[in-house]
């Protein structure tokens, strides 16, 4: 059985320091500008460092990542001095994450915490050259940060040893579970030895992640940090009811005139994101797409547009928004809404994050009604709905109505691909080979990440 520990009560550890963290850690938290412990750091953190498993359900923005780094780079120091010099620096650290972007955010916490440690860090995923990579791994790394893809690629070519794991963390397990990593996440289990740690965070607590904590986890403690299958009140959330051929002349007018900037807006597909960011360019609102099919240069190129101001608008699909680290989003707007309301929470916890207040929009056609009810069902809550004058909703045709039956029939299984399996199909695609670096250049807390061609991270040690 687990443990279960809420954040049902107030706060009543004051600083870092009460959590038991070393001076070097705490010297590093000051420097990046934390003052006090996040919920999910202050239940997580005294957990990983009485070396327990951990399930853990937190949203993005809630300081997860410390929440797990912090105790864990501790962990592996407490024997460094015991270590022969002589002896090679060996993998002990292993953080498995759904996508590069996200495996580049946390690579970056890792360096930035472990400043003043002797910590050597690297991170490798698809999409580049794996040649660096590799001789960064040659040189011996205590932490790796990587996407299943690609771990299992380097591992098959005797690259890397997971041998000497002694922590294993799963990032955003549910969403490797969306993308079809179940069979790699097995394979890694077996690569691994048995007598480990294991820290497993995810959203939400569905039943497959239950089912996955149950063959990983030993003896866990259950931390929410949030209420079960909830989003962040302080978002203000919205639905306007409008034609799907209107659509995007909707959301240029609200966007244009509200002069909205910093807009974060999703779509179902590629090609979609596509068109809608190439119709916003054209009139006047400067944006660009983000998903699998643009390479690493274009997505970073991009997201650092967007963060800088000289994008206006990202528009991106669920996959590639996945670590996507910035602060304070204003705005986040589904463009189309989700199959699956699970992942309509993953896309409004993009804005209002850690506390700050944000608004997420949708814009809805009469076809996707049901996955409003849905999304309501789950978040025990009802919507608002607006319509914009000049953009009523008209009664659908009878084409709309036998398009919408179809995609209904689909999702419930008697046509179509199914989604597992489509995903499964898509996984071993989804990362080729290569590896990525992101540099020894100063990162911060809002995720900014530079193009410098060096791949480890190393603390300055004493």
């Amino acid at each position: 059985m687990s443990e279960i520990s809420k954040n049902n009560t107030k706060n009543t550890t004051k600083s870092f320091a009460d959590l038991g963290l070393s001076d070097e850690l705490l010297q590093a938290v000051k420097k990046v500008g934390y003052s006090s412990p996040s919920p999910i750091q202050e239940k997580v953190i005294p957990y990983v460092l009485d070396r327990k498993d951990v399930l853990a359900s937190a949203q993005t923005g809630t300081g997860k990542t410390a929440g797990f780094t912090l105790p864990m780079l501790q962990l592996l120091t407490q024997d460094v001095k015991q270590r022969s010099k002589i002896r090679k620096r060996t993998l002990r650290c292993l953080i498995l994450t759904p996508t590069r972007e996200l495996a580049a955010q946390v690579f970056e916490n890792v360096k930035e915490y472990s400043e003043f440690l002797d910590i050597r860090s690297a991170v490798i995923f698809g999409g580049v050259n794996q040649n660096p990579q590799i001789r960064t791994l040659k040189n011996g790394v205590d932490v790796l940060v990587a996407t299943p893809g690609r771990l299992l690629d380097l591992e098959g070519q005797k690259a890397l040893s997971l041998a000497d794991v002694e922590i294993l963390v799963l990032d955003e397990a549910d969403r490797m579970l969306d993308m079809g990593f179940l069979h790699d996440i097995k394979r890694v289990i077996k690569l691994v030895p048995t007598k480990r740690q294991n820290l497993l965070f995810s959203a939400t607590f569905s039943k497959e992640i239950k089912a996955l904590a149950g063959k990983i986890l030993n003896n866990h403690v259950t931390v929410e940090a949030t209420p079960e299958n909830t989003t962040v009140e302080k978002i203000n959330q919205t639905v306007y009811s409008v034609n799907k051929t209107r659509k995007s002349d909707l959301i240029i007018k609200l966007i244009s005139e509200g002069e909205w900037e910093q807009v974060l807006v999703f779509t179902r597909t590629k090609h979609g994101a596509n068109r809608l960011s190439d119709r916003m360019t054209k009139n006047g609102i400067q944006a660009a797409a983000i998903h699998g099919n643009k390479t690493q240069n274009a997505r970073t190129k991009a997201l650092q547009g967007f963060k800088d101001g000289s994008i206006r608008v990202l528009v991106a699909t669920d996959i590639a928004a996945r670590g996507l680290d910035i602060p304070l989003l204003p705005y986040v707007i589904n463009y189309e809404l989700p199959n699956v309301p699970e992942d309509y929470v993953h896309r409004i916890g993009r804005t209002g994050r850690a506390g700050a207040g944000g608004d997420a929009i949708s814009l809805v056609s009469h076809d996707e009604v049901e996955f409003v009810e849905n999304i309501e069902k789950l978040l025990n809550e009802k919507i608002e709905k607006k319509i914009v004058e000049g953009f009523e909703p008209t009664a659908p045709s009878k084409e709309d109505i036998e398009e919408a039956e179809l995609a209904a029939r689909q999702r419930s299984g008697r046509g179509g691909f199914s989604r597992n399996r489509d995903r499964n199909r898509t996984s071993d695609t989804r990362e080729k080979s290569g590896s990525v670096n992101l540099g020894k250049a100063k990162s911060n807390t809002k995720g900014r990440r530079s193009n410098n061609p060096k791949f480890g991270g190393k603390g300055r040690g004493k």
